[in-house]
């Protein structure tokens, strides 16, 4: 079968990121929308000022009943209107006038749907559900695997020493799982971070005053209304904006992954450069192919594509940053064409954490390795050594090691004799020389 896919997303690449279309696709947007729209329906019904719309139960239930089921069929009579309409919004509104008409008591009250609202009324709050939605499922639990997984591998090697390299220099050692779990804690504080994030709502009208709901209802706290029913969908309410949601919530979850982002990088980053020191191994696949023309090949694909693939991400988490919180006054449109982008940002953001974990599965010790590079450089003992040394007050200690192992080829045999002549009590020698 031919991909004639333009992103990789809906292509080569479209099954690891099914979990996020019933979030981000345009469909799961339509959906959103008439969720939201029918429910400001419902709760307008539900002011004692607004006597011309009241609905029982029955209503309420076959007006649910359309959110909950919603179908294609719902989708293709929507894209129907709008290519008349040109307008997305105003489509979702014609599509509920027609669907309301056929329930029994609201073909006369079809002018309340979408009553005193702009559209973005109704997008802000349908992208505030959809979000919050998308980061409960599949986000959040996305970020907690790959950092369990991370943590797992921390503590089945929190024991093997490593060693370091400063500056790509041999330093003093660590330990395997020290180095991974720097990373798993960086990760928690993030998804901390994550978990008590909140979109925020606006509901307002053309220009935030509620100024078409009060020429209609003069008398009703409108305020007060939009308040309680951002609340009701999850959101946190703003009290005072211009005709749109400023997006300063969504520039906080950009930040927010564009953090989670860059520590994976830097992940990816390290991981590959342990394989390519031979610290790990990585299990061969049967199949897979590591060089079209070296056979011998086992490349670090997964952290490549991983490495790839954040960039991508954090690109247009950057840009909506640093561009949705911005608009012309009142507002311009820019903003519309660059939020339905990001399910593409969390798509790659997806894309990587399924490379990782396939990466961090084929990771193998490789114990002899790390206990050969330790054995290559047992010049790393002399920051113990001289720290030792001033204990028992040697001002120049720095300088005595420095002197023996800098820019030197030093051996453990040389070591151990220069540690034996320390004039330092007999119990510290021994505790130094086992350090060899």
């Amino acid at each position: 079968m031919l991909d004639h896919a333009l992103s990789p997303l809906d292509g080569r690449y479209a099954s690891s990121v099914d979990s996020l279309r019933s979030y981000f696709s345009e469909e799961a947007l339509m959906h959103a929308r008439v969720e939201v729209e029918i429910s400001y329906f419902i709760a307008l019904a539900e002011l004692p000022d607004v006597r011309e719309l009241r609905l029982n139960a029955q209503q309420k239930k076959a007006l649910r009943g359309v959110v909950e089921r919603f179908s294609e069929r719902d989708i293709i009579e929507i894209k129907k209107i709008e290519s008349r309409t040109r307008h997305d919004v105003k489509a979702v509104e014609y599509y509920l006038q027609e669907r309301f008409s056929k329930i029994a008591g609201l073909k006369d009250k079809t002018a309340f749907i979408h009553f005193a609202l702009t559209s973005e009324d109704v997008n802000n709050l349908a992208y505030g559900i959809l979000i919050h939605r998308a980061l409960e499922d599949v986000i959040r639990p996305g970020v907690k695997t790959i950092t369990n997984a991370i943590t797992r591998v921390a503590r089945s090697w929190s024991k093997v020493s490593l060693l370091s390299l400063t500056h790509g220099q041999p330093a003093t050692p660590t330990t395997v799982g020290k180095e991974f779990q720097v990373f798993a804690e960086r990760l928690q504080r993030q998804s901390d971070q994550l978990k008590r994030f909140r979109m925020q709502g606006k509901l307002g009208g053309a220009v935030g005053t509620f100024s078409a709901h009060a020429a209609a209802y003069p008398d009703t706290d409108w305020p007060k209304f939009g308040a309680r029913f951002i609340r009701s969908l999850g959101l946190i309410p703003l009290s005072a904006t211009t005709q749109i949601n400023p997006h300063d919530d969504i520039a906080e979850l950009s930040h927010l992954l564009c953090r989670i982002n860059t520590i994976l990088l830097d992940f990816s980053r390290d991981s590959w450069l342990y394989i390519s020191r031979g610290v790990f191994k990585q299990k061969v696949v049967t199949g897979e192919v590591g060089s079209s023309t070296m056979p011998h090949k086992v490349n670090p694909i997964d952290f490549e594509n991983a490495e790839g693939n954040l960039g991508v991400s954090t690109a247009l988490f950057m840009h909506f940053a640093e561009k949705l919180p911005v608009s012309r006054l009142q507002r311009d449109l820019s903003d519309s064409t660059v939020q339905r982008n990001i399910g593409v940002a969390f798509g790659y953001h997806m894309l990587a954490l399924h490379s990782l974990a396939r990466g961090l599965g084929k990771l193998s010790l490789d114990r002899s390795a790390v206990r050969r590079e330790l054995e290559a450089h047992p010049e790393v003992i002399a920051e113990a050594i001289q720290t030792v040394l001033r204990k028992h007050g040697a001002a120049d200690a720095y300088e005595k090691l420095k002197k023996l192992t800098r820019g030197e080829t030093v051996t453990k045999e040389i070591l151990w004799d220069y540690i034996e002549a320390l004039p330092i009590p007999r119990g510290e020698r021994e505790r130094l020389l086992k350090m060899l």
